[in-house]
């Protein structure tokens, strides 16, 4: 009789198969079972006889329990076939390649790294809601399997998440590290990597949330508390401000996508980083309006954040050039003031900061005197805190930095060359700022640094991106619509988002009659008139889902340009402070608005000019600006 192939899935609940069919149900008995799988994990698959039937059979006397050992050996031997259980000399071996188990499986993928493949295999703990009623021999012995496959369970599934998350798949990502935070509650590292996978979907107060929970589970379950590890990530999470989810946002926001087609840029930025961490680095994101730099640089923090790195983020606009200082003044609004260390610099520095921003007065009064201008004040301020551990400072929009505020920070670079520093800009190529360009090109002599320059996105790209959108359609129709996409948002993550979301509510895609943006022209330069229909429509669809509320804040930020803030945007509105708040939280979490010390903005430059053209009234946009 040949021998047959049994197939056991033990992560999870139960599954036994022979030769790719349902096993029979004798074998499934408990105590069949447990023989197979106990010498399937046994060394070398054997076991004597005497030591399985005091196992599994111990309330019984040896001649009934021998009796039992037998008709389980007949049962394994008519699923396997005559020659899988050799039961010569007193002993019972499972002889080579009759099982085939899952953990074999998991174990083989982790020695080769492949996670994903690992990870697939997990659906539960170790023989999930099995049990051997009398036999404490047995459950022992199970016992101690679920805790060793449980802990090379969470291991493999972190890993993968872990992976995902350097790839720029937060989503995914957070997934696979629920699942290891499930298998085991009080996993300090599970904890960590679901909160990092968040931070990076700009969901810091969900991070936050999971961590007062998972701590209150460790003191009340445990009496410990988290580790220092995850209580100073959990702190710097804390530090980003996040909108609160709306409670009417869809479970897919097709505008909220995961990282495609800038995972090699980031990957890149980061190792180069992660190389010189030890020291001062400058980063550069250079593009385009609408090719993704603002997503690329908020993606960077969050990895940094997660790092280990505190953060300090500022977006500069027009006006900056006009008032010197005004980009370190945002980064001192932008975060800089819950960064670690910051205390301990200088009184006089502290004080000078002090004197400019009313929330550092709040929590600096001190009676020295401010010495110095604000360019010094801020370089000791961030001297201080990179002595208490890596800082990163980012600006958004750096061609609109002011000029004081670029001599500052390239200063601050050299002087802290031996500090864990990272500045990163993200910035147009056009027009080019000379104070920028002579920073790149020390890059590789006497300072350390790196540029990506993102473009449009590739055909693979928007493939994958229409994917995301639309998991229910089949290759051909993705690739249909993909090359819709394609055409009419000239491979801009930007538009291609935006059409894709208003795809979904039921815009039809026509063919264009021309290609753009118009040859030797930007999305920066381009008039509402010479988009594409579909590009307006798209922007047209997206407003009109908001709420009218929503509606209403976004067409006074559109009127108003620049950032506007909370302050005056309930003046020019008339909206309630509750009202106003939602609304706010609403347009940042579908990124329609960005936020940073300053006020809010637009994300896509472009939606300005299109909603306060084609969505505000004449008397609306009287009424905004005479309440301005």
């Amino acid at each position: 009789m040949p021998v047959h192939m049994i197939r056991c899935r033990l992560l999870g609940p139960v599954d036994v198969e022979v030769d790719g069919a349902p096993a029979p149900p004798e074998l499934l008995w408990r105590k069949h079972l447990a023989l197979l799988v106990y010498l399937a994990r046994s060394p070398r698959g054997t076991r004597t006889r005497d030591h399985l039937t005091g196992l599994l059979w111990p309330d019984k006397e040896e001649a009934a329990a021998r009796h039992s050992l037998n008709e389980a050996l007949r049962i394994l031997r008519r699923a396997g076939g005559d020659e899988a259980i050799d039961t010569s000399a007193g002993k019972i071996r499972l002889m080579e390649g009759v099982v085939r188990l899952d953990t074999d499986d998991l174990e083989a993928h982790a020695k080769a790294s492949d996670w994903a493949s690992a990870s697939a295999l997990i659906a539960g703990e170790f023989l999930e809601g099995f049990s051997l009623a009398g036999s404490e021999g047995f459950e022992d012995w199970l016992g101690v399997e679920r805790r060793s496959w449980r802990d090379r369970s969470v291991s493999a599934l972190l890993a993968h998440a872990e992976g995902l998350l350097r790839q720029g798949n937060a989503t995914a990502s957070f997934r696979f590290a629920e699942r290891a935070a499930q298998l085991d509650p009080y996993s300090d590292a599970a904890a960590r990597t679901v909160m990092g996978a968040l931070a990076v979907q700009g969901e810091a107060a969900r991070a936050v949330a999971g961590y007062e929970a998972f701590a209150a589970r460790l003191k009340s379950d445990l009496g410990t508390e988290p580790s220092r590890e995850t209580r100073s990530l959990a702190a710097r999470i804390g530090t980003v401000r996040a909108p609160r989810i709306p409670t009417a946002a869809p479970e897919l926001d097709l505008r909220r996508t995961p990282l495609i087609g800038r995972q090699r840029q980031l990957g890149s930025l980061l190792e180069y980083r992660d190389r010189h961490r030890s020291g001062a680095t400058v980063l550069v994101i250079e593009g385009d309006a609408g090719t993704g730099k603002s997503r690329l640089l908020t993606e960077l923090r969050a990895r940094l954040l997660v790092d280990g790195t505190a953060t300090a983020l500022a977006r500069a606009v027009p006006s900056d050039q006009r008032e010197a200082e005004s980009g370190l003044l945002a980064l001192a609004r932008g975060g800089l003031l819950d960064v670690p260390g910051v205390a301990s610099a200088p009184p006089s520095a502290l004080a000078a900061v002090a004197g400019r921003i009313p929330e550092w007065g709040d929590r600096f009064r001190s009676t020295a005197e401010p010495e110095g201008s604000i360019t010094a004040a801020v370089s000791a301020v961030v001297e201080a805190a990179a002595d208490a551990g890596p800082v990163a400072l980012l600006i958004d929009d750096a061609h609109w930095l002011d000029q004081a505020s670029f001599e500052g920070l390239t200063a601050l670079v050299r002087s802290l060359a031996g500090k864990p520093l990272t500045v990163a800009f993200a910035t147009l190529p056009h027009p080019a700022r000379e104070e920028l360009d002579q920073l790149r090109q020390r890059f590789g002599r006497d300072l350390h640094g790196a540029a990506v320059t993102l473009g449009p996105l590739d055909g693979a790209s928007l493939r994958d991106l229409t994917a995301w959108a639309f998991p229910r359609f089949d290759g051909v129709a993705v690739e249909r619509l993909a090359r819709r996409i394609a055409a009419d948002s000239a491979g801009l993550p930007l538009l291609a988002v935006e059409l894709l979301s208003a795809v979904a509510s039921g815009l039809e895609l026509r063919e264009s009659g021309s290609a753009w943006p118009a040859p030797l022209r930007t999305l920066t330069e381009t008039l509402p008139g010479d988009l594409p229909d579909t590009i307006v429509a798209a922007l047209r669809i997206g407003f009109r889902r908001l709420t009218p509320e929503a509606q209403q804040v976004l067409s006074a930020v559109a009127v108003l340009g620049g950032r506007s803030t909370e302050p005056v945007l309930r003046r020019v509105t008339d909206l309630p402070a509750a009202p106003l708040s939602s609304a706010l939280d609403e347009l940042e979490w579908h990124r329609w608005l960005e936020a940073d010390g300053t006020g809010y903005g637009f994300i896509a430059k472009i939606a300005v000019s299109v909603i306060e053209r084609d969505m505000v009234t004449k008397g609306q946009r009287a009424r905004i600006i005479e309440r301005a």
